[in-house]
């Protein structure tokens, strides 16, 4: 018997585009699904623009997050992942398209191979979706495990929220944490691979996302607060979970310190510090490789730019 999949999606305003994301989902190979709609307090037209699909396919069903759960793109996942009903388990944003093979692939790796998820590639568009899919099985592939922690954290080995399908009981011990606006992904699946998990990547793009100004990563570079305020949060759980799990290895506290340059104005560093319960001795040393790290950036950049010349 094929395994069922539970794809959840949160929506806030997007009547413009859920509509395409939603038929893409329509057009998959892979037929055993269910598709959870999660509307998170928009106040556009989108339940009746989409209601001719509900009527129509059964497959798609619509609910609104209620108050027991915090308003926001965490809060309206966690409430899908309490109503699934699927072995599988994969999130799909409101304004993207998937690739037809989507969920028979991820199917087909997560039935043979002794895995918890299946990670794929992401390719990006601007504007109108313009790509022609290109149908195969030809693929390379590699396995995933907790050694590779690292690599996700500093984005060697990049885990998009919607570029991961995962095995129902990665969330029976874990959660998003519904406070976080920014990264709520980064931190949780780094907490869930370092649980000593495996998994297989395949090397193949099956989704594509749509980039615009008002998205959650464009409002973090464009210094949004609130983005920013929950990335610095997103820190601190991920070198809390790390430190529990005896993972946090020099070269990530590095990573972390060098991050806490950017995040002056809550002063990320003397949080990290206080969380890790330094020697005086680490203190000192972390202080002035923190304090200096600007200066020595900045003289890197120097050397790399008459290196062009």
């Amino acid at each position: 018997m094929k395994p069922k999949v539970t794809i959840i999606m949160a929506t806030y305003n997007r009547s413009k585009y859920i509509v395409e994301t939603l038929n893409s989902i329509q057009s998959q190979v892979f037929t055993n699904w269910e598709c959870l709609i999660i509307d998170d307090g928009g106040s556009d037209n989108t339940i009746d623009i989409i209601s001719p699909l509900l009527e129509k396919d059964r497959r798609f069903q619509f609910f609104k997050r209620p108050d027991t759960y915090i308003k926001g793109l965490p809060g309206s996942r966690n409430y899908g992942l309490d109503l699934a009903k699927g072995d599988l388990i994969i999130f799909f944003d409101d304004d993207d398209i998937v690739h037809p093979q989507n969920l028979e692939l991820c199917v087909e790796e997560l039935s043979k191979q002794n895995v918890s998820f299946c990670r794929y590639l992401r390719n990006v568009f601007f504007d109108d979706f313009d790509y022609n899919f290109e149908f195969s099985k030809d693929y390379t592939s590699f396995f995933i495990t907790k050694s590779d922690v690292e690599k996700l954290l500093i984005n060697e080995l990049p885990f998009n929220s919607c570029a991961v399908m995962w095995h129902r009981a990665c969330f029976e011990q874990n959660r998003f944490e519904e406070h976080l606006m920014y990264a709520e992904e980064w931190e949780l699946y780094s907490r869930i691979l370092s649980s000593d998990i495996k998994g297989i990547s395949i090397e193949k793009c099956l989704f594509f996302g749509r980039k615009h100004a008002n998205s959650n990563t464009g409002e973090f570079y464009n210094n949004n607060p609130i983005r920013r305020a929950s990335k610095k949060d997103a820190i601190l759980l991920v070198i809390k979970n790390l430190k529990e799990k005896q993972l946090l290895s020099p070269s990530l506290l590095r990573y972390f310190v060098t991050q806490a340059t950017d995040f002056k104005e809550y002063n990320l560093f003397a949080q990290i510090i206080t969380l890790l319960e330094l020697s005086i001795f680490e203190k000192i040393k972390w202080q002035f490789f923190y304090s200096t790290f600007p200066l020595r950036l900045s003289v890197y950049k120097l050397k790399k730019t008459f290196r062009k010349i």
